[in-house]
């Protein structure tokens, strides 16, 4: 236990000699995040509130068809602009969101109570520049059809209400934390700075002393090198942890100065989530620990570390990018596959949603559980001579 200390501070007493690295891990990093995350939510929720609120502008195609429909739109804060014709065109020069075509079969099918076909016409394909715009224009199409509806039926005797014998209401059982955008926001920055949040220290501790021909005479001490490779883990962890402690200060105290009055409410920044969040990923950091001090050992240079370690970057990325694209329902033995039960749980606590013991314990037990595995092979090729060879 001695050596594992001995090599934990003296690792931990290089890297913090680094200022450029701590710089890098301790400020840099951790003010750009609510920096770049407040910064956008606000510019976002600002130009999705000036779309609402603005005269949305809307190109007509035989906008004389339908003289009741234009003054309708007119009169909820719609400029239409009649046009002839270019209206692809303007759609996917971005000069408009959204365009709509009357037909010339329109004013016989209006005056002959058949339904009348209307055409919107939008590029599907840029749903945060135009989103807002085409939902805007198809409830109010939706609101102006269901008008003159009632008022055809009430024309000819009949209540409203027959046409609608269904009444359909919402009740969303969502929590008012449960925003899925800032759920895989949290759960990607947490896995990724976990699993690589160490790996300058990792590369340096090693392959970096590999190169300076410093880690020949380590391996030669007289000391074990279970004891040695513990310590470079435990450093690079503990390294990785106080960036991701100082990522979730500056979250918490920075992102209510940087983001939208409107978009505070939905981010929960409380020390019992932090704290939580914080046992969750612990296994997720001493892993990404592991793998790098691993891999960084095995590289002749640091240079090479970096090309190594860098492919460690996918790996937590592909449990988050699941969870996010794919269709699937939450199951007990998902808690039991490391990382993948990071994310769940990670993404249950951002909703605000509880987590049951069995959950807790299978996601921590297994993630533990592959630590030590991870470690064993670790301590394995620390004791490989060809590890003591520099150059």
């Amino acid at each position: 236990m001695n050596t594992v200390f001995t090599v934990f501070r003296k690792e931990l007493t290089d890297a913090f000699r680094d200022r450029r690295m701590v710089m890098v891990n301790f400020l840099l990093v951790p003010l750009l995040i609510p920096i770049v995350f407040g910064s956008l939510s606000s510019v976002g929720a600002k130009q999705q509130r000036e779309r609402l609120e603005q005269a949305l502008e809307l190109p007509v195609v035989g906008a004389e068809r339908a003289p009741n429909l234009v003054a309708w739109l007119r009169a909820h804060n719609v400029d239409v602009k009649a046009i002839d014709d270019g209206l692809d065109e303007a759609i996917r020069a971005q000069t408009y969101d959204v365009g709509l075509s009357v037909p010339e079969s329109f004013p016989a099918d209006w005056r002959g109570s058949r339904p009348a076909e209307l055409q919107l016409t939008f590029d599907s394909s840029r749903p945060t520049q135009t989103g807002t715009s085409i939902q805007r224009i198809q409830g109010l199409l939706a609101t102006y059809g269901a008008e003159v509806g009632s008022l055809r039926l009430v024309a000819r005797g009949i209540h409203p209400g027959v046409g609608s014998p269904v009444l359909v209401t919402n009740r969303d059982l969502a929590l008012p934390k449960a925003n899925p955008v800032v759920a895989f926001f949290v759960a990607y920055l947490l896995l990724m700075l976990s699993f690589i949040g160490g790996m300058h220290l990792a590369m340096d501790s090693t392959a970096g002393e590999r190169e300076r021909q410093s880690l020949e005479p380590l391996l030669a001490t007289p000391v074990s090198r279970e004891g040695i490779v513990s310590g470079k883990i435990l450093a690079t962890a503990a390294f990785a942890i106080a960036g991701i402690v100082a990522t979730g200060l500056f979250y918490k105290y920075g992102f209510a100065f940087f983001a939208e009055e409107g978009s505070r409410s939905i981010v929960d920044t409380s020390a019992a989530l932090l704290g939580q969040l914080f046992l969750v990923i612990l296994p997720v950091v001493l892993l990404g620990a592991v793998l790098t001090t691993v891999l960084a050992a095995q590289a002749k240079s640091y240079r090479e570390a970096g090309s190594f370690v860098s492919l460690l970057m996918f790996i937590p990325m592909v449990p988050v990018f699941a969870g996010q694209f794919l269709v699937v329902k939450e199951k007990l033995w998902m808690f039991a596959v490391p990382l993948f039960a990071q994310n769940q749980m990670i993404t249950r606590l951002v909703r605000g949603e509880s987590l049951t013991a069995q959950e807790w314990a299978l996601g921590m037990g297994t993630g533990l559980a592959v630590v030590v595995l991870a470690w064993l092979v670790a301590a394995r090729l620390y004791k490989r001579e060809q590890l003591a060879i520099s150059g």
